[in-house]
């Protein structure tokens, strides 16, 4: 009975690991994390289905890209559904998450990040490399042209800011397709910031060995 027992708590593991892409004690934390924001009360008319199943649904999709069709068939439910319930566990995730794992840098994280460029890349005075990334959709409804890129598809633009090591630290998600890199950067809360000073990044230095230059601004590099 043991052994039976063992065999069944590996198979799920490795079910949740196949399904979401992260390990069986991963997604129990983000349950833990997210659960009470997706719990929905029973009705007299259904149950709910519950915040593991809808936090699995989500975690499939964006694991594997597969349809919404493909997913409703697996876990019985209807593809309506299963678009209600990624728009509300993905904003879930991200309330849930942000503060922790991307909280808005502060002086003393813009100069680790600095350190990062001068140590790894032998950058000096660079806070970030910025780029912007065009992710293709269905165009939405009565959009017109907004959406329309120079490829000629529908995308969204995704916006981030990477550390010396290509790791996330700032992000903007939502920009219209049409808008340029540069035009995304202006529109962004993280452009904004930039423009108005508000961003807290470190004063302007001196670059050891260019002494002669003065103090130097710090600066985010780019394509």
């Amino acid at each position: 009975m043991g052994g039976n027992t063992t065999f069944l708590s590996k198979r799920s593991a490795w079910m949740v690991y196949c399904f979401s892409r992260m390990s069986k004690d991963a997604f129990d934390e983000l349950l833990g994390k997210v659960g009470p924001l997706i719990a929905k009360a029973n009705t007299r008319m259904r149950l709910s289905i519950g915040p593991a199943e809808r936090l699995a649904i989500c975690l499939r999709y964006l694991a594997t890209g597969v349809s919404y069709r493909t997913i409703a068939f697996s876990y019985r439910v209807g593809h309506t559904t299963v678009a209600v319930i990624m728009k509300e566990v993905a904003g879930a995730i991200w309330n849930a998450l942000v503060e922790e794992t991307m909280p808005v840098p502060q002086t003393e994280d813009w100069r680790a990040i600095a350190a990062g460029f001068q140590e790894r890349w032998n950058f000096p005075n660079c806070v970030g490399a910025i780029d912007g990334k065009h992710v293709v959709i269905q165009a939405p409804a009565h959009s017109g042209s907004l959406y329309f890129n120079y490829k000629s598809t529908h995308s969204l633009v995704l916006l981030a800011v990477v550390n010396a090591q290509y790791l996330f630290r700032v992000v903007d998600v939502g920009g219209f397709g049409r808008s340029s890199d540069g035009g995304s950067l202006r529109n962004s809360a993280f452009g904004e910031s930039l423009r108005d000073g508000s961003l807290q990044l470190p004063p302007d230095t001196v670059i050891p060995g260019a002494e002669r230059l003065g103090l130097l601004p710090h600066v985010f590099i780019g394509d």
